[in-house]
């Protein structure tokens, strides 16, 4: 269930009211008269079943709502009730299955953009990255993946092509296109001044890596990999499951590749460096590929699921 709190101008709310009751995913609506000050009006709380969300949503939307007041969802934990219990029965489809596509669009509006914090992450990530692949340490490497924040954009990206969100296209490209050198080019000079100091040398690249080799070494597995990541990714950002591990599996090869471009450009090792720039290029557009049309898929089917139910699509 979703906890939705709508702050309605007076004039509105009675339409708001009949949106909420016309909807079989509703339940504990509660009303408070002319409580809210900033926008002023009153304010409307109810349980929403996933479900029911994007209907609800669009049709609060159409009457005009977000301009003059407010429209906020929170998930909710614990439910104990036997009418949310009945909404969600009723409600049509599986609650897993909804995608809540206004709240999908904000989580990764928020996560998309170019900040200090996501270039640290991720300068962070292709610096440990670097070291584990100059150690062949599949531990660090997995440690990399941990800390990379480029699920963000990535998914902010599909998001925005299924949405025509061009916003949002231009702030995850953004983050994109100008996080990946800056990380690629502070964790390469890192690697020239330890270089300078004797530090690391340019046998730890050239030798045998069994473990690391192949982040330097694309193949059709690579781009299958990336599909596979891309789509389970994109299922976990839509069905509300924690993507903490997804992120580990779409930073495999991506973070890993960067750290392994920068370290190989630093100790004159051009074949790797090129190796893991296409390696990230593949794993990219695979990624965003795969994701979109994840996207696509579930749009198509939420839409069929609208419609045979009559409800707003």
């Amino acid at each position: 269930m979703l906890h939705l709190r709508v702050i309605s101008p007076d004039d509105l709310t009675p339409q708001v009211e009949s949106v909420l009751h016309a909807e079989r995913g509703v339940a504990n609506v509660v009303v408070l008269r002319a409580v809210a000050q900033a926008p002023a009006g009153d304010l409307v709380l109810a349980d929403v079943a996933r479900e029911a969300a994007n209907g609800i949503i669009g049709r609060l939307m159409d009457l005009g709502v977000p301009d003059r007041g407010a429209i906020a969802l929170q998930p909710v934990d614990t439910m104990l009730s036997a009418a949310a219990d009945r909404a969600e029965h009723e409600a049509p489809g599986h609650g897993q299955d909804a995608v809540v596509w206004e709240q999908v669009e904000e989580t990764t509006s928020e996560e998309s953009t170019l900040s200090w914090s996501y270039l640290a992450f991720l300068t962070i990530a292709t610096l440990i990255a670097g070291v584990g692949v100059l150690l062949d340490e599949p531990i660090l490497i997995v440690g990399a993946m941990v800390v990379g924040p480029e699920f963000g954009p990535l998914a902010g990206l599909c998001v925005a092509v299924v949405q025509r969100r061009y916003d949002v296209m231009r702030r995850s490209l953004k983050a994109l296109l100008i996080g990946f050198p800056v990380a690629i080019g502070i964790c390469g000079l890192v690697t020239l001044l330890a270089r300078a100091t004797g530090f690391v040398t340019v046998q730890m690249i050239d030798r045998s890596r069994p473990f690391t080799a192949f982040i330097s070494h694309p193949d059709k597995f690579s781009f299958v990999v990336a599909v596979l990541a891309g789509a389970a990714g994109v299922l976990s950002l839509t069905s509300a499951k924690s993507s903490a591990l997804i992120g580990v599996t779409i930073s495999v090869t991506t973070v890993p590749a960067a750290g392994n471009a920068a370290v190989a450009l630093a100790l004159d090792n051009p074949g790797g460096a090129g190796g893991s720039a296409l390696q990230l290029s593949i794993n990219l557009a695979g990624i965003v590929l795969a994701g979109t049309l994840t996207l696509l898929v579930q749009k198509a089917a939420w839409r069929r699921t609208d419609t045979d139910s009559g409800r707003y699509s």
